[in-house]
């Protein structure tokens, strides 16, 4: 690892660092570019100037008079390394002494820029802004020096935790500059380091967190201990809408250690980030409240949701995909290709319901105070959470305060705050402090599901097997249903492997077909990637298979030349490109080619069926990130399929921490297998039929790969997604393999559906 270890304390952040600022819009799924925080905090500079308290130019960084720097991470820390990340950036542009850095976690507030800790975007959206945070204070600690020696500023450095003036050989600590440099003024325009003099940043750097996980002190959500906390179990309506329409609570209140039953209010539609109302059960601990839940008799109104049933939508989906929809995308003329083709390739894709099923499930304290309310929440959103619990309980939001713990893993389920508003609405009811905890069956039965989906694909070859026309239509619930009446997805959700797919083919139609959600539907790791990115690779191999040619060639056939994709080759008028612009970031077909190339390098394609193993291949762009993945797939002795070695090749532009982003892809490579293999959540009368992981199961020691190998290409371009774009190209490539293997397509997931696996 490069560098000692930094110091991490987990405390609030300093009283009094401005005020907040008001309203935090939730919007549609489609992120625009995220707010960045603000350079100067002039409320701060001058309470530190005051207090003689050291330098604190803006809202992230401090320099006290003893020489430590305090840096704020702002987003919130689920195993990424967000914590270990972000921070350096703003210390290696400062000059600080790692050893010497104390990271503190701040509160929800909008003061602080965007701290929506999802999209693959804590370290592309915030890399060029956190950097110059820590300029502003380097040159102001700079300029404070060169005033005390009488020299220019420029012929001054600071590294080493000090401003050194190598002309004459002084130096000052940043401690010994720290008051002098708050009284000067903040420098408009601030000078960015050469990339060179950035020493931690692209490096393997420890995870600070790492040994409070391991020996246990690591405070989540579920740790916060208050005086005279109660904990909470809720009974949730089994139907997403429904409601208690009768309870009795006399059972429950017998149970030792329970003090309470508390109904809670319906939500009403569009659910967004409403609890699912029910009946709480508050006791003295968590066994107390789970027994006392169990004795509660309630009479459930399902609602209008309870018909819903995923065998019946499975062929409304399908009816769907089979009629046409709206127009997304549309270049040449694919009826007249299609009519004029010499032979079709079609097929029909289907993904189900998945949940997050995080390690840590939901859990959140809360304290109210009569006008106020403190939150501590294992939170993706710490500002949807703050918004939402001011919101239901009648506040102003300054009169809300949002502590962040650490997260037990996320993958977007933790940036719906309807737990952390539960807490909120029973610490109201109860008078004293309340924890609520989610139980395996609650997360698991109640959550925002990643949405099911059903795809139609069709193309059309010429007498020499060229494709010459490509018809996509896909239809799923929108993740905007749970927060507006629609059925048809929105631009961010089909950038995800419809609208920006490069395809080197002169026809091409993609479509948008209406399917209505019957329950909450929210983002999950890698979002409508997944989906599309399993329909659109496997079927590029389908047809290779149809023409009797090598999966690779096809695909780089497919792809195309090297070139920079425009909208009007897409055949569209715009493109989200996950917030960012297409000029800074296009979708360049040579680093598409580049990781095809390199991972079935590394995998040795050219012996892809030999000594008893078989290998498939998927590539796909997502969160501006390029990634191949090539899957090696045995029988095993008991002639079950299995997993042998998965290779993963990325192509993410400049990185911040590679050991973080090696783990991030062998994580996704895990998370991917998991889903694609078992994944499933299924309806019957609208209720969801798993509950735990006997029934919705994840990978197994025994069933994971004897090896993930994860190979970064070299890039200094600008940086791009790490957390999600690992996942989509690994059912592809998985389910290309077992045809390679076993000759039996894989269309419909997961794959124990139809497999011995």
């Amino acid at each position: 690892m490069s560098g000692p270890p930094i110091r991490l304390l987990r405390r609030s952040f300093l009283a009094g660092l401005g005020g907040a600022l008001s309203g935090l819009a939730l919007g549609s799924f489609a992120r625009a570019e995220p707010a960045l925080p603000p350079a100067v905090d002039p409320a701060a500079k001058a309470a530190a100037e005051a207090e003689g308290a050291g330098l604190r130019p803006n809202l992230f960084v401090h320099v006290t008079p003893n020489g430590g720097v305090q840096i704020v991470c702002a987003r919130s820390e689920m195993g990424q390394g967000v914590r270990s990340s972000l921070p350096v950036l703003i210390a290696d542009e400062l000059g600080a002494d790692m050893s010497r850095v104390e990271v503190v976690q701040a509160p929800g507030d909008p003061a602080y820029g965007d701290q929506n800790t999802d999209g693959s975007h804590s370290v592309r959206g915030f890399y060029d802004a956190l950097r110059k945070l820590g300029a502003c204070a380097r040159m102001m600690l700079i300029a404070a020096a060169a005033k005390q020696w009488k020299v220019a500023p420029n012929t001054c450095t600071a590294h080493d935790h000090a401003v050194h003036h190598e002309a004459s050989g002084r130096s000052l600590g940043f401690g010994e500059l720290a008051i002098a440099a708050s009284k000067l003024p903040v420098p408009k325009d601030i000078l960015l380091r050469p990339k060179a003099e950035l020493l931690h940043v692209g490096k393997d750097l420890p995870l600070l967190d790492g040994p409070a996980i391991v020996d246990g002190s690591a405070a989540y959500g579920a740790d916060i201990v208050l005086p005279g906390m109660r904990t909470a179990i809720v009974a949730r309506p089994p139907v997403v809408g429904g409601r208690a329409t009768a309870h009795d609570a006399t059972g429950a209140l017998a149970v030792p250690g329970v003090r309470a039953v508390v109904p809670l209010p319906a939500p009403t539609p569009p659910f967004a980030f409403q609890p699912l109302g029910g009946i709480a059960v508050v006791a003295d601990d968590t066994w107390s409240a789970m027994r006392g839940r169990a004795q509660l008799e309630i009479t459930w109104a399902a609602g209008a949701n309870g018909e819903y049933d995923s065998e019946t939508y499975r062929k409304t989906l399908l009816a769907a995909v089979g009629l046409p929809g709206v127009v997304v995308r549309e270049v040449g003329d694919v009826g007249a290709a299609m009519a004029g083709a010499a032979r079709r390739v079609e097929a029909v894709y289907h993904v189900p319901h998945l949940a997050h099923a995080t390690m840590e499930p939901p859990a959140a304290v809360a304290q109210f105070h009569g006008q106020s309310c403190e939150v501590w929440a294992s939170t993706q959103n710490p500002q949807a959470a703050r918004t939402s619990v001011a919101k239901a309980l009648g506040l102003d939001e300054e009169n809300v305060t949002v502590h962040v713990t650490l997260l037990g893993g996320g993958f977007g389920r933790k940036s719906k705050p309807d737990y952390v508003v539960e807490a909120a609405l029973l610490a109201k009811a109860t008078g004293a402090p309340v924890r609520v905890q989610w139980t395996r069956e609650d997360d698991i039965q109640h959550d925002y599901y990643h949405t099911v989906s059903t795809q139609r694909l069709v193309a059309g070859l010429d007498a020499q097997g060229k494709v010459v026309a490509w018809e996509h239509r896909t239809a799923f619930p929108p993740i905007g249903s749970t927060f507006s009446d629609t059925a048809l997805s929105a631009p961010g959700e089909l950038q995800q492997g419809v609208l920006d797919v490069p395809l080197a083919i002169a026809n091409v139609r993609a479509e948008n077909c209406e399917a209505r959600a019957h329950t909450r539907i929210g983002w999950l790791r890698s979002v409508a990637n997944i989906y599309h990115a399993f329909a659109v690779q496997s079927f590029i191999a389908e047809i290779a298979a149809a023409r009797s040619r090598d999966p690779r060639d096809t695909l780089l056939e497919i792809v195309g030349p090297p070139r920079i994709v425009t909208l009007k080759e897409l055949g569209v008028e715009s493109l989200p490109n996950y917030g960012q612009s297409l000029d800074e970031h296009p979708i360049d077909t040579a680093r598409h080619r580049r990781v095809i190339e390199r991972v079935t390098e590394l995998a040795d394609w050219d012996n892809r069926q030999k000594n008893g193993r078989a290998l498939g291949l998927a590539v796909h762009r997502s969160f501006l990130t390029y990634v191949a993945v090539v899957v090696s797939v045995v029988h095993g002795p008991d002639g079950k399929i299995r997993v042998d070695e998965v290779w993963s090749c990325l192509d993410a532009g400049t990185l911040v921490n590679r050991e973080r982003v090696h783990s991030q892809f062998e994580g996704a490579v895990i998370f991917a297998l998991s889903h694609a293999l078992y994944g499933e959540i299924t309806m019957q009368q609208g209720a969801t039929v798993q509950s735990n992981f006997r029934d919705f199961r994840l990978m197994r020691f025994p069933d994971a790969p004897r090896a993930i190998h994860v190979e970064i290409v070299a890039d200094d371009g600008p940086s791009c997604g790490v957390g999600e774009p690992g996942v989509p190209p690994v059912a592809p490539a998985l389910a290309n393999a077992i045809f390679a293997l076993t000759g039996q397509r894989v269309r419909d997931l997961p794959i124990a559906r139809s497999l011995k696996v």
